[in-house]
C-alpha cells in the first residue's frame, strides 16, 4: 500500500509527497556550488519487513545519532526520556544499515527537510509502524527532529521517515512523535534547506542534486 506522509503548513494540510530521486546524469564526486559532494541518486530499496524493536535504549544514558550525508554531518540528541519507543526504533533501523544510501527526498524551504524513505518517493517505510503520542506541550521549533506520518494515522505513529524543522517554529500540532533535536551541524541542515529544487511548490520538492544519507551512527554520550 502506498503511504503518503503529510504535515500541515501554516494551518493548511500539506502533503510531503516526494517525487522520484534525481537523475544520475553527470553524477561526479566533485563539490557542488553550495558545498555538497555531487553523487548519483540512490535507487529505490525494497521495503524491509524489519522486526519491531522490543527494548528501549539504555535509560539514564545520553544517546546521539550522527547523520553523515554528502552535504556534511549533523548530530541528533535522541529524546529517550519522552520517546523511548520512537528512539529505539530509529536506533535499531540505523544499526541495521536501513538508512544507508537513502535520500532527503523533500525540501520545503523554511519549514522542513524530510528523509528516511527506502522507496525515495515519500510512500515507503520499514514494514511496521509504532505509536507513541508526543506530550501536548511538544513544539516543533528550529532543529527539532520528528517522525512523519499520514494524515489519517493516529497521533505519534511512525515508521522510518523523519523530518527536521528548518523554520523558527513550524507551528505544528502535537501529533508527530519527537525523535530529538539537532545539537551539532545545524548549519548543514540549514544549507540543505536552501538547495535548489526541481519544482517551485509550497509543499516542497526534491533537490536538483541528490542529498544522500551515507550512514547513521548511534553513539552514547
Amino acid at each position: 500500500m502506498r503511504r503518503s506522509f503529510s504535515l500541515p503548513l501554516a494551518g493548511v494540510v500539506v502533503a510531503l509527497l516526494a517525487a522520484g530521486c534525481g537523475s544520475d546524469d553527470d553524477a561526479t564526486t566533485t563539490p557542488t556550488a553550495v558545498g555538497c559532494v555531487r553523487v548519483a541518486a540512490p535507487g529505490a530499496k525494497t521495503e524491509q519487513a524489519a522486526r519491531k524493536p522490543s527494548q528501549p535504549l539504555t535509560p539514564g544514558v545520553e544517546w546521539k545519532a550522527v547523520v553523515s550525508t554528502n552535504c556534511g554531518s549533523f548530530t541528533i540528541a535522541l529524546d529517550t526520556e519522552h520517546s523511548p519507543r520512537t528512539t529505539a526504533s530509529f536506533a535499531t533501523l540505523a544499526r541495521r544499515g536501513f538508512y544507508d544510501d537513502l535520500s532527503f527526498h523533500r525540501i520545503a524551504p523554511g519549514f522542513v527537510i524530510q528523509g528516511g524513505d527506502p522507496l525515495g518517493n515519500g510512500t515507503g517505510g520499514p514494514g511496521y509502524t509504532i505509536t507513541e503520542k508526543p506530550p501536548r506541550s511538544a513544539r516543533y521549533t528550529h532543529g527539532v527532529v520528528a517522525m512523519a506520518k499520514t494524515a489519517t494515522e493516529p497521533d505519534g505513529t511512525s515508521g522510518s521517515q523523519f523530518f527536521i524543522v528548518t523554520g523558527e517554529d513550524a507551528q505544528l500540532p502535537p501529533q508527530y512523535a519527537v525523535l530529538g533535536r539537532v545539537v551539532s551541524g545545524l548549519d548543514v541542515v540549514d544549507m540543505i534547506d536552501q538547495l535548489p529544487l526541481k519544482e517551485t511548490d509550497p509543499q516542497g520538492s526534491e533537490p536538483v542534486d541528490p542529498v544522500v544519507i551515507e550512514r547513521v551512527s548511534i553513539m552514547e554520550g
